[in-house]
Protein backbone atom coordinates (compact mmCIF):
# COMPACT_ATOMS: atom_id res chain seq x y z
CA UNK A 1 0.00 0.00 0.00
CA UNK A 2 3.07 2.29 0.90
CA UNK A 3 3.82 1.97 -3.31
CA UNK A 4 0.29 3.32 -4.19
CA UNK A 5 0.76 6.14 -2.02
CA UNK A 6 3.93 7.23 -3.71
CA UNK A 7 2.55 6.72 -7.04
CA UNK A 8 -0.73 8.28 -6.00
CA UNK A 9 1.48 11.25 -4.60
CA UNK A 10 3.87 11.27 -7.58
CA UNK A 11 0.67 12.00 -10.19
CA UNK A 12 -1.09 14.65 -8.16
CA UNK A 13 1.87 16.38 -7.55
CA UNK A 14 3.60 16.22 -11.28
CA UNK A 15 0.86 17.62 -12.56
CA UNK A 16 -0.06 20.22 -10.31
CA UNK A 17 3.07 21.50 -10.52
CA UNK A 18 2.69 22.19 -14.39
CA UNK A 19 2.41 25.47 -15.87
CA UNK A 20 -0.76 24.61 -18.25
CA UNK A 21 -2.44 23.32 -14.86
CA UNK A 22 -1.44 26.45 -12.95
CA UNK A 23 -2.14 29.20 -15.77
CA UNK A 24 -5.75 27.41 -16.27
CA UNK A 25 -6.78 27.45 -13.22
CA UNK A 26 -5.63 30.85 -12.82
CA UNK A 27 -7.53 32.00 -16.13
CA UNK A 28 -10.80 30.36 -15.23
CA UNK A 29 -10.57 31.52 -11.72
CA UNK A 30 -9.63 35.58 -12.87
CA UNK A 31 -12.49 35.02 -15.59
CA UNK A 32 -15.22 34.16 -12.24
CA UNK A 33 -13.89 37.20 -10.89
CA UNK A 34 -14.41 39.38 -14.14
CA UNK A 35 -17.61 37.91 -14.84
CA UNK A 36 -19.00 38.58 -11.52
CA UNK A 37 -17.39 42.18 -11.47
CA UNK A 38 -18.20 43.06 -14.77
CA UNK A 39 -21.06 45.21 -14.48
CA UNK A 40 -19.01 47.29 -11.74
CA UNK A 41 -16.47 47.33 -14.65
CA UNK A 42 -18.49 49.08 -16.95
CA UNK A 43 -19.73 51.30 -14.54
CA UNK A 44 -16.02 52.39 -13.70
CA UNK A 45 -15.21 52.86 -17.27
CA UNK A 46 -18.94 54.83 -18.05
CA UNK A 47 -18.51 56.92 -14.99
CA UNK A 48 -17.55 60.07 -16.71
CA UNK A 49 -20.73 59.62 -19.09
CA UNK A 50 -23.06 61.00 -16.88
CA UNK A 51 -24.93 63.30 -18.64
CA UNK A 52 -28.90 63.36 -19.33
CA UNK A 53 -29.66 61.51 -22.58
CA UNK A 54 -31.52 64.22 -24.81
CA UNK A 55 -33.31 63.08 -27.56
CA UNK A 56 -33.81 65.84 -29.90
CA UNK A 57 -37.59 65.48 -31.99
CA UNK A 58 -38.55 67.12 -34.97
CA UNK A 59 -42.34 67.69 -35.02
CA UNK A 60 -43.89 67.76 -38.14
CA UNK A 61 -46.93 67.15 -35.88
CA UNK A 62 -46.51 70.01 -33.28
CA UNK A 63 -47.46 69.04 -29.51
CA UNK A 64 -46.98 65.19 -29.06
CA UNK A 65 -43.52 66.24 -27.28
CA UNK A 66 -45.41 66.25 -23.94
CA UNK A 67 -46.64 62.86 -24.55
CA UNK A 68 -43.79 61.62 -25.53
CA UNK A 69 -41.87 62.60 -22.14
CA UNK A 70 -44.62 61.10 -20.33
CA UNK A 71 -44.55 58.23 -22.07
CA UNK A 72 -40.50 57.82 -21.22
CA UNK A 73 -40.83 58.62 -17.60
CA UNK A 74 -43.16 55.99 -17.37
CA UNK A 75 -40.58 53.54 -18.66
CA UNK A 76 -38.37 55.03 -16.24
CA UNK A 77 -35.91 55.60 -19.66
CA UNK A 78 -34.07 58.02 -18.57
CA UNK A 79 -34.19 60.37 -21.57
CA UNK A 80 -34.92 63.57 -21.80
CA UNK A 81 -36.79 65.13 -24.77
CA UNK A 82 -35.77 68.36 -26.40
CA UNK A 83 -38.16 69.49 -29.14
CA UNK A 84 -35.60 71.18 -31.64
CA UNK A 85 -36.10 73.58 -34.74
CA UNK A 86 -32.64 72.62 -36.76
CA UNK A 87 -33.58 71.31 -40.32
CA UNK A 88 -32.22 67.45 -40.54
CA UNK A 89 -29.52 68.61 -42.71
CA UNK A 90 -28.25 70.39 -39.66
CA UNK A 91 -29.27 67.65 -36.94
CA UNK A 92 -26.68 64.57 -39.39
CA UNK A 93 -24.30 67.33 -39.18
CA UNK A 94 -24.29 67.51 -35.53
CA UNK A 95 -24.66 63.60 -35.27
CA UNK A 96 -21.37 63.61 -37.29
CA UNK A 97 -19.76 66.13 -35.53
CA UNK A 98 -20.54 64.22 -31.76
CA UNK A 99 -22.54 67.34 -30.34
CA UNK A 100 -26.02 65.06 -30.46
CA UNK A 101 -26.07 61.23 -30.26
CA UNK A 102 -29.74 61.01 -32.16
CA UNK A 103 -32.78 62.30 -32.79
CA UNK A 104 -36.42 61.73 -33.77
CA UNK A 105 -38.65 62.98 -36.97
CA UNK A 106 -42.54 62.37 -36.00
CA UNK A 107 -44.93 63.11 -38.84
CA UNK A 108 -48.83 62.79 -38.40
CA UNK A 109 -50.71 62.64 -41.58
CA UNK A 110 -53.83 59.78 -41.48
CA UNK A 111 -51.28 58.36 -38.61
CA UNK A 112 -48.66 58.84 -36.61
CA UNK A 113 -45.60 57.95 -37.91
CA UNK A 114 -41.65 57.93 -36.52
CA UNK A 115 -38.00 58.01 -37.95
CA UNK A 116 -35.22 57.78 -35.19
CA UNK A 117 -31.67 58.62 -36.98
CA UNK A 118 -28.40 57.70 -35.60
CA UNK A 119 -24.69 57.81 -35.73
CA UNK A 120 -24.40 53.64 -36.81
CA UNK A 121 -26.82 50.86 -36.79
CA UNK A 122 -25.09 49.49 -33.19
CA UNK A 123 -26.97 52.39 -31.49
CA UNK A 124 -30.18 51.05 -33.46
CA UNK A 125 -31.31 49.17 -30.10
CA UNK A 126 -31.53 52.33 -28.35
CA UNK A 127 -34.28 53.15 -29.73
CA UNK A 128 -36.29 50.31 -28.60
CA UNK A 129 -38.14 52.23 -25.40
CA UNK A 130 -38.85 55.56 -27.63
CA UNK A 131 -40.49 53.15 -29.98
CA UNK A 132 -42.66 51.83 -27.58
CA UNK A 133 -43.44 55.19 -26.21
CA UNK A 134 -44.39 56.45 -29.34
CA UNK A 135 -46.82 53.16 -30.46
CA UNK A 136 -47.93 54.12 -26.84
CA UNK A 137 -48.92 57.60 -27.86
CA UNK A 138 -50.16 56.58 -31.52
CA UNK A 139 -52.71 53.88 -29.53
CA UNK A 140 -53.83 56.58 -27.43
CA UNK A 141 -54.83 58.78 -30.41
CA UNK A 142 -56.31 55.80 -32.53
CA UNK A 143 -58.54 55.54 -29.65
CA UNK A 144 -59.56 59.16 -28.92
CA UNK A 145 -60.50 59.37 -32.90
CA UNK A 146 -62.29 55.92 -32.23
CA UNK A 147 -64.22 57.48 -29.35
CA UNK A 148 -63.10 54.79 -27.14
CA UNK A 149 -62.21 55.96 -22.99
CA UNK A 150 -59.28 54.21 -21.20
CA UNK A 151 -61.43 51.56 -19.86
CA UNK A 152 -62.71 50.39 -23.22
CA UNK A 153 -58.70 50.44 -24.31
CA UNK A 154 -57.63 48.70 -21.78
CA UNK A 155 -59.93 45.44 -22.49
CA UNK A 156 -59.06 45.63 -25.61
CA UNK A 157 -55.31 44.99 -24.78
CA UNK A 158 -55.74 43.26 -22.00
CA UNK A 159 -53.27 39.84 -22.29
CA UNK A 160 -55.50 36.61 -22.93
CA UNK A 161 -55.04 34.73 -20.01
CA UNK A 162 -52.61 31.52 -21.34
CA UNK A 163 -52.06 28.44 -19.26
CA UNK A 164 -49.76 25.54 -19.83
CA UNK A 165 -50.07 22.19 -18.19
CA UNK A 166 -48.35 18.83 -18.36
CA UNK A 167 -49.93 15.72 -17.62
CA UNK A 168 -46.66 13.87 -17.52
CA UNK A 169 -45.58 12.85 -14.13
CA UNK A 170 -41.90 13.63 -14.70
CA UNK A 171 -42.18 17.00 -16.19
CA UNK A 172 -41.80 19.82 -14.40
CA UNK A 173 -43.74 23.41 -15.15
CA UNK A 174 -42.40 25.82 -17.34
CA UNK A 175 -41.05 28.64 -14.59
CA UNK A 176 -39.39 25.39 -12.96
CA UNK A 177 -37.71 24.28 -16.58
CA UNK A 178 -36.52 27.96 -17.19
CA UNK A 179 -35.31 28.21 -13.50
CA UNK A 180 -33.30 24.89 -13.92
CA UNK A 181 -32.16 25.45 -17.63
CA UNK A 182 -29.30 27.56 -17.13
CA UNK A 183 -27.83 25.83 -13.91
CA UNK A 184 -28.06 22.37 -15.82
CA UNK A 185 -26.40 23.67 -19.05
CA UNK A 186 -23.32 25.10 -16.92
CA UNK A 187 -22.78 21.84 -14.86
CA UNK A 188 -23.36 19.36 -18.12
CA UNK A 189 -20.32 21.81 -19.87
CA UNK A 190 -18.36 21.43 -16.61
CA UNK A 191 -19.35 17.52 -16.72
CA UNK A 192 -18.35 17.56 -20.47
CA UNK A 193 -14.51 19.59 -20.03
CA UNK A 194 -13.68 17.57 -16.78
CA UNK A 195 -14.35 14.12 -18.56
CA UNK A 196 -12.25 15.19 -21.70
CA UNK A 197 -9.18 16.96 -19.58
CA UNK A 198 -8.71 14.44 -16.87
CA UNK A 199 -8.82 11.51 -18.69
CA UNK A 200 -6.83 12.73 -21.47
CA UNK A 201 -4.06 13.68 -18.97
CA UNK A 202 -3.68 10.50 -17.77
CA UNK A 203 -3.13 9.01 -21.03
CA UNK A 204 -0.26 11.26 -21.20
CA UNK A 205 1.14 10.52 -18.89
CA UNK A 206 1.38 7.03 -18.93
CA UNK A 207 2.98 7.63 -22.57
CA UNK A 208 5.35 10.13 -21.49
CA UNK A 209 6.85 7.54 -18.76
CA UNK A 210 6.91 4.95 -21.56
CA UNK A 211 8.53 6.94 -23.78
CA UNK A 212 11.60 8.22 -21.40
CA UNK A 213 11.95 3.90 -20.11
CA UNK A 214 11.04 5.24 -16.70
CA UNK A 215 7.39 3.05 -16.61
CA UNK A 216 10.32 -0.39 -16.64
CA UNK A 217 11.75 0.86 -13.30
CA UNK A 218 8.19 1.78 -11.91
CA UNK A 219 6.43 -1.52 -13.25
CA UNK A 220 10.18 -3.74 -11.41
CA UNK A 221 8.95 -2.73 -7.66
CA UNK A 222 4.87 -1.98 -8.36
CA UNK A 223 3.10 -4.23 -9.77
CA UNK A 224 1.50 -2.54 -13.20
CA UNK A 225 -2.37 -2.09 -11.62
CA UNK A 226 -1.58 -0.71 -8.45
CA UNK A 227 0.17 1.53 -10.58
CA UNK A 228 -2.58 2.19 -12.99
CA UNK A 229 -5.49 2.67 -10.53
CA UNK A 230 -2.71 5.11 -8.16
CA UNK A 231 -2.10 7.32 -11.21
CA UNK A 232 -5.87 7.28 -12.03
CA UNK A 233 -7.07 7.96 -7.76
CA UNK A 234 -3.89 10.57 -7.99
CA UNK A 235 -5.64 12.57 -10.61
CA UNK A 236 -8.61 12.41 -10.44
CA UNK A 237 -7.68 14.10 -6.42
CA UNK A 238 -6.35 16.60 -8.57
CA UNK A 239 -9.38 16.97 -10.72
CA UNK A 240 -11.77 17.05 -7.60
CA UNK A 241 -9.05 20.01 -5.97
CA UNK A 242 -9.75 21.90 -9.59
CA UNK A 243 -13.31 21.97 -9.33
CA UNK A 244 -13.28 22.86 -5.95
CA UNK A 245 -10.91 25.81 -6.07
CA UNK A 246 -13.26 26.66 -9.34
CA UNK A 247 -16.37 26.66 -6.77
CA UNK A 248 -14.96 28.37 -3.92
CA UNK A 249 -13.69 31.32 -6.71
CA UNK A 250 -17.16 31.69 -8.32
CA UNK A 251 -18.60 31.48 -4.52
CA UNK A 252 -16.22 34.03 -4.07
CA UNK A 253 -16.58 36.36 -6.88
CA UNK A 254 -20.22 36.55 -6.22
CA UNK A 255 -19.71 37.17 -2.53
CA UNK A 256 -17.43 40.03 -3.24
CA UNK A 257 -19.41 41.86 -6.26
CA UNK A 258 -22.10 42.10 -3.92
CA UNK A 259 -24.56 40.27 -6.46
CA UNK A 260 -28.16 38.95 -5.71
CA UNK A 261 -28.85 35.72 -7.08
CA UNK A 262 -32.69 36.80 -7.12
CA UNK A 263 -31.97 39.42 -9.78
CA UNK A 264 -30.98 39.47 -13.89
CA UNK A 265 -27.97 37.03 -15.06
CA UNK A 266 -27.92 35.11 -12.04
CA UNK A 267 -32.31 34.80 -11.65
CA UNK A 268 -31.94 33.14 -15.14
CA UNK A 269 -29.53 30.82 -15.10
CA UNK A 270 -31.02 29.45 -11.79
CA UNK A 271 -28.95 30.09 -9.19
CA UNK A 272 -31.37 31.93 -7.41
CA UNK A 273 -33.54 28.35 -6.06
CA UNK A 274 -30.30 25.93 -6.16
CA UNK A 275 -31.69 22.55 -5.43
CA UNK A 276 -28.67 20.91 -2.89
CA UNK A 277 -29.63 17.42 -4.78
CA UNK A 278 -28.69 19.17 -8.23
CA UNK A 279 -25.17 19.84 -7.22
CA UNK A 280 -25.00 16.65 -5.01
CA UNK A 281 -25.91 14.56 -8.41
CA UNK A 282 -23.25 17.02 -10.40
CA UNK A 283 -20.97 15.94 -8.19
CA UNK A 284 -21.59 12.03 -8.48
CA UNK A 285 -21.80 11.77 -12.23
CA UNK A 286 -18.71 13.93 -12.52
CA UNK A 287 -16.88 10.90 -10.55
CA UNK A 288 -18.64 8.52 -12.33
CA UNK A 289 -17.64 9.62 -15.05
CA UNK A 290 -14.31 10.61 -14.76
CA UNK A 291 -13.39 6.99 -13.43
CA UNK A 292 -15.32 5.56 -16.65
CA UNK A 293 -13.24 7.30 -19.06
CA UNK A 294 -10.12 7.49 -17.07
CA UNK A 295 -9.81 3.78 -17.23
CA UNK A 296 -10.19 3.64 -20.41
CA UNK A 297 -7.74 6.51 -21.31
CA UNK A 298 -5.71 4.74 -19.02
CA UNK A 299 -5.57 1.54 -21.41
CA UNK A 300 -5.99 2.97 -24.30
CA UNK A 301 -2.10 5.35 -23.16
CA UNK A 302 -0.89 2.16 -22.43
CA UNK A 303 -0.24 0.66 -25.57
CA UNK A 304 1.81 3.39 -27.20
CA UNK A 305 4.51 4.47 -26.50
CA UNK A 306 5.05 8.41 -27.96
CA UNK A 307 2.86 10.96 -26.54
CA UNK A 308 2.65 12.05 -30.46
CA UNK A 309 0.78 8.83 -31.05
CA UNK A 310 -2.38 9.27 -28.11
CA UNK A 311 -4.48 11.45 -29.73
CA UNK A 312 -5.21 9.10 -32.34
CA UNK A 313 -5.97 6.09 -30.04
CA UNK A 314 -8.11 8.09 -27.69
CA UNK A 315 -9.90 9.10 -30.65
CA UNK A 316 -12.78 6.65 -30.26
CA UNK A 317 -12.91 7.87 -26.50
CA UNK A 318 -13.45 11.35 -27.70
CA UNK A 319 -16.05 10.74 -29.78
CA UNK A 320 -17.90 9.16 -27.17
CA UNK A 321 -17.68 12.10 -25.00
CA UNK A 322 -18.55 14.43 -27.81
CA UNK A 323 -21.77 12.37 -29.25
CA UNK A 324 -22.68 12.42 -25.33
CA UNK A 325 -22.71 16.24 -24.93
CA UNK A 326 -24.90 16.08 -28.20
CA UNK A 327 -27.51 14.28 -26.88
CA UNK A 328 -27.07 16.54 -23.05
CA UNK A 329 -26.91 19.49 -25.47
CA UNK A 330 -30.05 18.97 -27.63
CA UNK A 331 -31.68 17.14 -24.82
CA UNK A 332 -32.13 20.40 -22.53
CA UNK A 333 -34.66 21.78 -25.27
CA UNK A 334 -36.46 18.47 -24.90
CA UNK A 335 -35.53 16.56 -21.74
CA UNK A 336 -38.35 13.68 -21.85
CA UNK A 337 -37.52 12.68 -25.77
CA UNK A 338 -37.34 9.38 -26.30
CA UNK A 339 -33.86 9.07 -27.33
CA UNK A 340 -32.58 10.93 -24.57
CA UNK A 341 -34.41 8.52 -21.86
CA UNK A 342 -32.46 5.62 -23.41
CA UNK A 343 -29.19 7.34 -23.95
CA UNK A 344 -29.47 7.84 -19.89
CA UNK A 345 -29.10 4.58 -19.13
CA UNK A 346 -25.70 4.14 -21.53
CA UNK A 347 -22.65 4.02 -19.42
CA UNK A 348 -20.67 5.72 -21.35
CA UNK A 349 -23.27 8.72 -22.37
CA UNK A 350 -24.91 8.54 -18.82
CA UNK A 351 -22.82 11.09 -16.99
CA UNK A 352 -24.00 13.69 -19.35
CA UNK A 353 -27.67 12.63 -19.96
CA UNK A 354 -28.81 11.32 -17.06
CA UNK A 355 -27.89 14.49 -15.09
CA UNK A 356 -29.97 16.56 -18.10
CA UNK A 357 -32.55 14.59 -16.74
CA UNK A 358 -32.15 14.20 -13.41
CA UNK A 359 -32.14 18.65 -13.11
CA UNK A 360 -34.77 19.11 -15.70
CA UNK A 361 -37.36 16.43 -14.44
CA UNK A 362 -39.17 15.31 -11.36
CA UNK A 363 -37.71 11.72 -12.09
CA UNK A 364 -38.15 8.34 -9.80
CA UNK A 365 -35.73 7.84 -7.57
CA UNK A 366 -35.46 4.22 -9.25
CA UNK A 367 -34.07 5.90 -12.56
CA UNK A 368 -30.85 7.78 -11.70
CA UNK A 369 -30.24 4.91 -9.19
CA UNK A 370 -30.56 2.04 -12.07
CA UNK A 371 -28.28 4.32 -14.07
CA UNK A 372 -25.67 4.97 -11.54
CA UNK A 373 -25.72 1.04 -10.66
CA UNK A 374 -25.40 0.41 -14.56
CA UNK A 375 -21.81 2.85 -15.01
CA UNK A 376 -20.91 1.16 -11.68
CA UNK A 377 -20.51 -2.60 -12.95
CA UNK A 378 -19.54 -1.23 -16.50
CA UNK A 379 -16.55 0.73 -14.16
CA UNK A 380 -16.04 -2.47 -12.23
CA UNK A 381 -15.66 -4.43 -16.02
CA UNK A 382 -13.48 -1.69 -17.55
CA UNK A 383 -10.92 -1.33 -14.29
CA UNK A 384 -10.67 -5.21 -14.71
CA UNK A 385 -10.63 -5.92 -18.30
CA UNK A 386 -7.98 -2.58 -18.37
CA UNK A 387 -6.09 -3.56 -15.42
CA UNK A 388 -5.66 -6.78 -17.79
CA UNK A 389 -4.86 -4.77 -20.82
CA UNK A 390 -2.60 -2.25 -18.81
CA UNK A 391 -0.39 -5.06 -17.29
CA UNK A 392 0.87 -6.00 -20.49
CA UNK A 393 0.69 -2.93 -22.28
CA UNK A 394 2.86 -0.80 -20.38
CA UNK A 395 5.73 -3.28 -21.26
CA UNK A 396 4.96 -3.28 -24.87
CA UNK A 397 7.28 -0.55 -27.01
CA UNK A 398 7.53 0.26 -30.53
CA UNK A 399 5.05 1.90 -32.63
CA UNK A 400 1.34 1.01 -31.66
CA UNK A 401 -1.60 3.06 -33.67
CA UNK A 402 -4.27 0.47 -33.51
CA UNK A 403 -6.93 -0.85 -30.96
CA UNK A 404 -6.15 -4.58 -32.58
CA UNK A 405 -2.96 -4.09 -29.60
CA UNK A 406 -5.51 -5.07 -27.14
CA UNK A 407 -5.02 -8.46 -27.76
CA UNK A 408 -1.34 -8.62 -28.04
CA UNK A 409 -1.37 -6.74 -24.71
CA UNK A 410 -3.43 -8.96 -22.98
CA UNK A 411 -1.23 -12.11 -24.34
CA UNK A 412 1.62 -10.32 -23.09
CA UNK A 413 0.38 -9.76 -19.79
CA UNK A 414 -0.82 -13.00 -18.90
CA UNK A 415 2.77 -14.38 -20.04
CA UNK A 416 4.13 -12.12 -17.28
Amino acid sequence: MHSFWIIFKQAFMTKARTKSFIITTLVVVAAFFLLANISNIIAVFDGDETEENVLHVLEEAPGLVPDLQAQLEALDSGIQVVPTYLTEEELQESIAEGTIDDYLVLTQNEQLSARYVSESANEMGSGSEIEIAVQAIHTALTAESLGLDDNQVGQLFMPVEFERQAISESSKSQEELSQARGLVYVLIMLIYVAVIYYPNMIAMEVATEKSSRVMEILISSVSPVKHMFAKIAGIGSLGILQMMIFGLAGYFAIKTAGTDLTEGFFSVMGFSEVKISTFLFAILFFLLGYFLYAVLAALLGSLVSRTEDVQQLMLPMMVLIIIASLIAFSGISIPEARYVTISSFIPFFAPLVMFLRVGMLDLPLWEPLLSIAIMLVTIGILGWFGARVYRGGVLMYGSSQSLKDIRKAIRLGNSK
